[in-house]
């Protein structure tokens, strides 16, 4: 399956919080609509059909980005003594 890269995915779930907050102060159909067509993109980009599934798969997605980006730390070498 097709993933939708982690900056895109953030946008647009940061879209989609920032539009239900907008909707909810203004209710103004170009408000409804720019989340409904936030919705749609991000349930499309994520293989889902509700915006709650598509929340849940962008979090999962955006976590495993992180755990991939995130530095390895290196183990101290067998030979190397620490000493107070």
């Amino acid at each position: 399956m097709l993933m939708a890269h982690p900056a895109i995915l953030r946008n647009l779930v940061e879209q989609y919080e920032k539009l239900q907050v907008l909707h909810a102060e203004q209710g103004t159909f170009e408000t409804r609509r720019r989340l409904e067509d936030v919705t749609y993109t991000l349930c499309v980009s994520t293989g889902t059909q509700t915006v709650e599934a598509a929340l849940a798969v962008a979090e999962r997605q955006l976590t495993a980005a992180l755990v991939e980006a995130a530095p390895v730390k290196d183990t101290p070498d067998a030979d190397v003594q620490l000493t107070a």
